[in-house]
Formats: structure tokens, C-alpha cells, sequence
């Protein structure tokens, strides 16, 4: 954060400024730039190992993959030097980490050995690890960005910026003088890396800020005072959503729904479908979902060496209509065990963040108290749970490519079904998502099946029915003609 970028915003308050306790932190640079940076440093993690006196050692990577592998690819490398080489002790830490794996990082390390932990930005500011007196910092993080025109988040390896540089090295004089091992050039991070990160709402989508912005009674969002205003295209499209949701209104003013999903602390989409359901009379099992989609990214654990069994114990959950009921089968399965923690490490669940559910459900709930919103259960009935859903997910609707994968409806934009997916590799005619996010590929995430009229009863101002006369049977000589629906159009009218 900028100091002097926030006292500037405020009227020029004071800056102060209390130093915490660090120690000196030497920095040495590569001479050239890294063609691979994770051989890189996994071979200076390997010469440090050997070389250097006693000291834990922190390295930086870019998320759970990249770990899981670096980490494979050094005890392999370990194995190979033989029993002569002194211990080392090599642990992960990242944010999808059972609890009871990620505390390893903080115990003591048996004298003799060297603890070298591999972790993503999470280990920038959030953990003060006792012991690190090295760092290797590759200069790269997983970045997400919103493009408002595809509707789609892009989880892209970017250079860091020269602040969070300076951050991970000082992550090595915690608690004793260290070493920082920069894997790229000292030209690079004074020339080519940008002084800080890109702000968020600069690289998010800005739907639930221009809501609650709207909420606080500020309309004139083009000559609002942001400190770091977002794209007029996102603010755009985030007024152009919010209106087909209907929380806005022709003049672009909050309507009495608007006011309500702004009081929800969550994407407009969820709030929508949530309120949607207790005109569907589905309420209880949406609620459910909704705070499994918003309290926690991933309750599902998947080790590396147990990949087969949790994949196991994972489908038992899957539901045939997808994604969105897995996890309602989850929640209730947790709930029926009593919220059982030994259920949750049977089934490869990560009992923190199913707690992290339960809060967030009973917050939610609270708030639905507070609007007189009852919460009725559609038993057996979960047609009106995915119809609920499809009232706020409409956009984000996608129709199966005969050639390969899905097109969404509204851009045609090629999307694919994640292989973490219920319904990955079984046939789903039309779908919804929670959202897009492009990695190897474009894909879907948290999908489950409709049907396309449910999309015409949720949005008839943004799709509509267009039937198409076909010919058939012989040809023009026979002139018969059938009608065939399911095609679909954008309404331009919007």
C-alpha cells in the first residue's frame, strides 16, 4: 500500500510510520534472466541445501500445482545425494491446504535438518515463519483479471510488482539477519517491474461495488471520486448486468429488488438467485448453496498421493443435474453426520472451510430474518432449485458445440467443462456456471444442467424463442415442414 498515495487521497493527513522489528536482509540478483524459473529455483534451493549454514529457506511459486510438483521434484533430488547430504524438510503451504498440513510450516526444525517451504504470495504478508533466514523469489505470481467483454476471469503467472519484491525479501529478517535470492535481473526490477501491484478493483469485476455504491445513494458513478477508478468498460458492463438482474431500473436507479440484493454480502447473481427461491419455494436448500459458493472456494482436498481415493469418495456426492447440488449434497451429508470433523477427513473435505460455510449460512439467514424472507424446502423437488438459479446465472449460460466443448449464449464465446466437473464427460444439452475463469483453457465452473425455457421465464427482456422451419423427408418435392425450438438469440433490444 502507498502511503503517501492514501494521505494524499484524504486531504493530506499525516503519515505515520512504525517500524517493525526486522533484521538486515542482503539481496543478490541473477546476471541473466531465468529461461525456466521453477528449475531455477529448485537448483538454487538444492546449492543453498549444500553450501550454506543453518537456516529454513522460503521460496516462492504460483499456485498448488507448480508446489506439488517442485516439491516431488526435491525429494527425488534428495534421495538421489544419498544419506550424506543433511535432511531436508520440504513442506507446502497454499491457501486450499488442509489446516492440519499447513501447521507443519510453524514446527520447530529438528537440528541438523533445514525446513524449505514452497508457497505462493499467500506467505508475502499473511505468515511470520520463525527461522527463514533465506528467500528465492522467482518474481512471479498467479494474477486474476476480469475481461468484462467475455465475461471471463483470466488466471494468468505475471511478473510481481517491486513492493511485493521488497516484501518477500524481508520475509528473511523476521527474526534473524537473512538472504533474498532474486531469480531475475536487477535491471529488470528497476526498469520493468511496475512500483506497485494493479489495484483490484482495476482488475475485478465491479458488479457489488457499483451496487453497494448505489445503496449509498451515489449515482453519478462516472465522476465518482475512486482512488483508483476501474475501467469505464467494466463499470459499463456492471451497470448493463446489474439492470438485466433487475436492480436497476430504466433510468439506471436502484429498484426495491436492487435494495434488497444490496444488503446481501455477496456477487448480485447469488443474492438474486437467493431471493428468487423463496418465490420458488426452495429457499433452505439455495440458502445452502449459496453460502457454499460464497464462503469458501473449495471444501473438496485432494492429495497428491491419494488423488484415486478422494476422486472415490468426491463422486459418491455427485449429483446427475451437476455441480450446484453436489455441493447441497455435501452440506447435508456434513449436517446429517452432526457436523461431524472425523466425517469430514473420511470424505477428503476440509472441515475449516465447511465451518467457514456454516457461518456464512447463518449470517445469511439472518439477514433473510431481517427482509421476512421464510426459509421453505422443496424436498425431493430440486427442479426449483436449478430454475432459482438459473434467475440469477442467466448470462452465464452455455449450449453444447457439436464440434467440441460449449459456446456461451451471449457472447459465443468456447468454454469448456472443468474435469473437477459432476458432469464432465456425461451429455448436458444446456448449461448454467458460477463462472469463467481461462487457465489452459476457458473454463466453466460450478455448472449444472437446464433446460432453455427456464432461461426465457427468468430473463423474456434478454432471451426469447426463435423457431426455425427445417424441411424434411424428401426434399423440396414432398414440402413438408416441421417446427423445431431451442434456438436461440440475443434480444438486442438491451
Amino acid at each position: 500500500m502507498s502511503a503517501e498515495k492514501m494521505s494524499a487521497y484524504f486531504n493530506n493527513c499525516p503519515i505515520f510510520s512504525i517500524p517493525g522489528r526486522t533484521h538486515p536482509v542482503a539481496v543478490f540478483y541473477s546476471r541473466e534472466p531465468e529461461e525456466d524459473y521453477v528449475e531455477a529455483a529448485l537448483l538454487t534451493v538444492m546449492q543453498l541445501h549444500i553450501q550454506e549454514p543453518p537456516g529454513d529457506c522460503l521460496v516462492f511459486l504460483t499456485g498448488k500445482e507448480e508446489i506439488d510438483t517442485a516439491c516431488e521434484i526435491l525429494d527425488q533430488r534428495m534421495k538421489a545425494l544419498g544419506p550424506e547430504v543433511p535432511e531436508m524438510i520440504i513442506l507446502p503451504i497454499y491457501s486450499a491446504l488442509p489446516a492440519e498440513t499447513a501447521s507443519k510450516i510453524f514446527e520447530p526444525t529438528p537440528p541438523g535438518s533445514r525446513k524449505v517451504i514452497l508457497a505462493t504470495n499467500i506467505a508475502e504478508t499473511s505468515l511470520t515463519i520463525d527461522g527463514i533466514t533465506m528467500v528465492v523469489d522467482p518474481g512471479f505470481s498467479k494474477q486474476s483479471s476480469f475481461d468484462p467483454k467475455l465475461g471471463m476471469d483470466r488466471l494468468q503467472v505475471m511478473p510481481i510488482s517491486r513492493a511485493e519484491a521488497n516484501q518477500r525479501s524481508g520475509r528473511a529478517g523476521r527474526t534473524a539477519p537473512g538472504r533474498a535470492y532474486r531469480l531475475y535481473t536487477e535491471a529488470a526490477f528497476n526498469s520493468e517491474m511496475l512500483e506497485t501491484p494493479i489495484p483490484e478493483i482495476q482488475r475485478k469485476n465491479v458488479r457489488n461495488t457499483i451496487l453497494t455504491l448505489k445503496a449509498m445513494g451515489i449515482n453519478d458513478l462516472i465522476n465518482f471520486d475512486f482512488m483508483d477508478p476501474p475501467p469505464a468498460s467494466a463499470m459499463l458492463t456492471a451497470l448493463e448486468e446489474l439492470y438485466q438482474l433487475g436492480a436497476l431500473d430504466d433510468e439506471g436507479l436502484l429498484t426495491r429488488l436492487g435494495r434488497r440484493m444490496a444488503d446481501f454480502p455477496m456477487e448480485p447473481d447469488l443474492s438474486k438467485s437467493l431471493i428468487k427461491s423463496v418465490e420458488l419455494k426452495c429457499s433452505e436448500e439455495v440458502l445452502s448453496i449459496v453460502a457454499m459458493i460464497s464462503g469458501t472456494p473449495n471444501v473438496f482436498h485432494r492429495p497428491k498421493e491419494k488423488q484415486q481415493q478422494a476422486d472415490q469418495k468426491k463422486a459418491k456426492f455427485h449429483d446427475p443435474s451437476g455441480d450446484h447440488l453436489t455441493l447441497l449434497n455435501v452440506y447435508n451429508g456434513w449436517k446429517r453426520s452432526g457436523f461431524s470433523t472425523p466425517w469430514c477427513f473420511e470424505n477428503f473435505i476440509q472441515p475449516r472451510n465447511l465451518a467457514r460455510v456454516k457461518d456464512v449460512r447463518l449470517q445469511l439467514k439472518q439477514l433473510m430474518d431481517r427482509h421476512r424472507l421464510p426459509l421453505i424446502s422443496c424436498g425431493t423437488d430440486t427442479i426449483r432449485v436449478r430454475k432459482a438459479l438459473c434467475s440469477g446465472f442467466f448470462r452465464n449460460s452455455a449450449r453444447k458445440d457439436p464440434s467440441e466443448g460449449y459456446k456461451t449464449l451471449v457472447e459465443g464465446t468456447p468454454v469448456h467443462l472443468h474435469p473437477s466437473s459432476a458432469l464432465f464427460g456425461k451429455p448436458a444439452e444446456h448449461v448454467i456456471y458460477r463462472d469463467l475463469v481461462e487457465t489452459t483453457k476457458e473454463y466453466m465452473h460450478v455448472v449444472s444442467v437446464i433446460e432453455p425455457k427456464w432461461l426465457v421465464e427468468a430473463a423474456p427482456a434478454f432471451f426469447k424463442w426463435r423457431v426455425v422451419a427445417v424441411l424434411c423427408g424428401g426434399g423440396r418435392r414432398t414440402g413438408a415442414l416441421r417446427a423445431r425450438c431451442g434456438c436461440w438469440e440475443r434480444d438486442h433490444r438491451l
